[in-house]
Order: structure tokens, then C-alpha cells, then sequence
């Protein structure tokens, strides 16, 4: 019963959420779509967190949507062990790139003045439900191992089902419970994701992939200002 509600009734709850509360929020607050970015505070410790994590980030997630579409073409790359092996000990690489990232953004975050000024209650949220989807995610990786194998075989029937509004919860329900934990995060996440900063990706068409680097050029004195705030 608790696999059928977490892991088949917890996903549509969480997309719904997803769904109407983005499009209400886009309706009722369209200025409201951005990442609200801090940049200007403070950048030399925001570079070192943005850049990893946004990258990292990146080419995590683009690992799971191949594994999702083309679980056969994962299947047959794997079965080389060298290229198993390669693609493990990538994907690996890129979240703990995504874990550096995001522990110097809460850090920041936390130490840093002006940056703790504007945090609020959602993005301190945001950051734990991304430290616990991170974390659980390199745990897996390590202590579970060939997981792009089983996510072929389990995990991505598993979401067709969910597509396919015929929920089958035992691919998932053998799965370890680190796994499920994942799993479980990753909708907690998505439910909330509307709540947040985070809705800046949805914007269409999304420049932040290949714009160029913005620049602030102050035309005072920071340090004057600073002093007398």
C-alpha cells in the first residue's frame, strides 16, 4: 500500500500541482517568472556555485531523458563493459560537479549578507529537496552501481505507465530504498517546483542556454556604499 501511494498516486498529485499552479501563477504574476537573481550582491562566490550546478545539473538531467526515451540504445551501449563503465563514472562526475555547485549556492546563501537578505522561506525549501535528490542520486550511483541498466529495465517502464494513466508499481517496488527515496523526492520536487525561483526554465524561448555572459558595471563606489548600509 505505501509503494502504491508513493510511488502510484504521489506522481499524479505532484504533475497536477505542477500544472495548474504554474499556469495560475504565470496568469496572476508573469513578472514573477524569473530567477531573481542575487548576482549583483555578491559574484565572485555566486560564479563558483551558478556555473558547477547549472552544468552539472544539465547534463544529469539530459542523462535521465535519454535513458527515458531510449532505454534499448542505453541497453546496448552498457552491454561493453568498458562503455558501462565510462558512462557511469560520467554521470557520477557531473552530479558531484552539481553537488559542488549547490552546496556553495546554500552557502552563500547562508554567509553572505546581502545574499541571506533576499533568501526566502521557498528557496531555502528548493535547496533542501536539491541537496536530498543530489545526495540520494550519488549514493545510488556508488553504493548501487550500473544504475543507467536498471533505470532501463525498471524505471522507465515504470514512468510509461504513469503515462499511460495505468500505474504498475511493481518494476519499482523491488528497488532499494535509496532508490525509492529518490524517486519520491524528485515528484516532491516537481510538486513544488511552481513555488519557486525555479520556474525561470520554463520560459520560452529560454535565452539563459546560450546568451552571453551579462556584465554589471558599477558607476559609483561600492565600497562607500557598503560602508554606510
Amino acid at each position: 500500500m505505501n509503494d502504491f501511494v508513493l510511488l502510484g498516486v504521489l506522481p499524479y498529485i505532484a504533475v497536477v500541482v505542477f500544472l495548474l499552479v504554474t499556469i495560475q501563477r504565470y496568469r496572476m504574476k508573469g513578472f514573477s517568472y524569473s530567477s531573481l537573481s542575487s548576482q549583483f550582491l555578491e559574484n565572485q562566490h555566486h560564479f563558483w556555485g551558478s556555473v558547477p550546478f547549472h552544468y552539472g545539473i544539465l547534463v544529469v538531467l539530459l542523462g535521465h531523458v535519454i535513458g527515458f526515451l531510449m532505454p534499448t540504445a542505453i541497453l546496448s551501449w552498457n552491454a561493453e563493459p568498458v562503455r558501462l563503465l565510462i558512462l557511469e563514472v560520467t554521470g557520477i562526475a557531473f552530479a558531484i560537479l552539481t553537488l559542488v555547485g549547490l552546496v556553495n549556492i546554500v552557502l552563500r546563501r547562508m554567509t553572505n549578507r546581502l545574499a541571506r537578505r533576499v533568501t526566502t522561506w521557498s528557496d531555502l525549501a528548493v535547496y533542501a529537496l536539491l541537496l536530498v535528490q543530489v545526495i540520494s542520486g550519488i549514493a545510488i550511483a556508488v553504493f548501487e552501481g550500473w544504475g543507467s541498466s536498471w533505470f532501463a529495465t525498471s524505471l522507465t517502464p515504470w514512468l510509461w505507465s504513469l503515462i499511460k494513466l495505468s500505474p504498475d508499481v511493481s518494476y519499482v517496488a523491488p528497488l532499494p530504498g535509496i532508490v525509492k527515496v529518490h524517486i519520491v523526492n524528485a515528484f516532491l520536487l516537481i510538486g513544488f517546483f511552481p513555488f519557486t525561483r525555479l520556474v525561470h526554465v520554463l520560459v520560452v524561448p529560454n535565452p539563459y542556454l546560450w546568451r552571453k555572459t551579462q556584465v554589471v558595471i558599477w558607476n559609483w563606489d561600492r565600497s562607500r556604499l557598503r560602508k554606510t548600509t
